[in-house]
């Protein structure tokens, strides 16, 4: 009993190596897409052209808040009504300032979220065209280890970057 069951474990574990032998598994780095693809990089750049007059504004009143802070600090021996309205300004501008760079950062990164999720949907459509163009059983992301020979993340790049000519 004990040696036909051993033959029929031995049996059945030959033939899921077998099976496995046939298995194809492929990994991509997200990472890398996210940085390199063609999608990506327009993303980044249509964010960028977006949020230029901000950044610009901001840097202006930067700017504006270093001066007034130059023009105290040499006048500082004066006690007069006009340095504690340069003082006031300063303080206002500061928290107007504060306030304009928090709103920033919270809508560049709303809109750099929205972006990327794009680009992940147009990346996954892209792997799963691969996988079955290619027969894959498997293809994984967010890998701690990639071996370079199961590595499809350039091929996923030369898809992303052809899209656009086909269509």
């Amino acid at each position: 009993m004990k040696r036909t069951l051993s033959v029929i474990l031995l049996l059945f574990a030959c033939g899921s190596v077998a099976q496995a032998a046939d298995f194809r598994v492929g990994v991509v780095n997200t990472e890398r897409i996210l940085r390199e693809s063609v999608p990506a990089v327009k993303a980044e750049k249509k964010i960028e052209k977006e949020f230029a007059a901000r950044d610009d504004e901001i840097k202006q009143l930067v700017k504006q808040a270093k001066d007034i802070q130059a023009a105290l600090e040499k006048d500082s021996n004066k006690a007069d009504a006009d340095q504690r309205g340069k003082e006031r300004e300063l303080a206002n501008l500061n928290v107007n300032l504060q306030r304009l760079q928090r709103e920033f950062r919270e809508d560049l990164n709303l809109r750099k979220n929205e972006e990327l999720a794009q680009v992940l949907a147009r990346a996954d459509k892209a792997i799963q065209a691969i996988a079955e163009k290619e027969k894959f059983d498997l293809i994984l992301q967010e890998a701690v280890y990639r071996n370079p020979q199961i590595d499809i993340t350039d091929k996923v790049l030369q898809y992303l970057a052809n899209e656009k000519v086909e269509k």
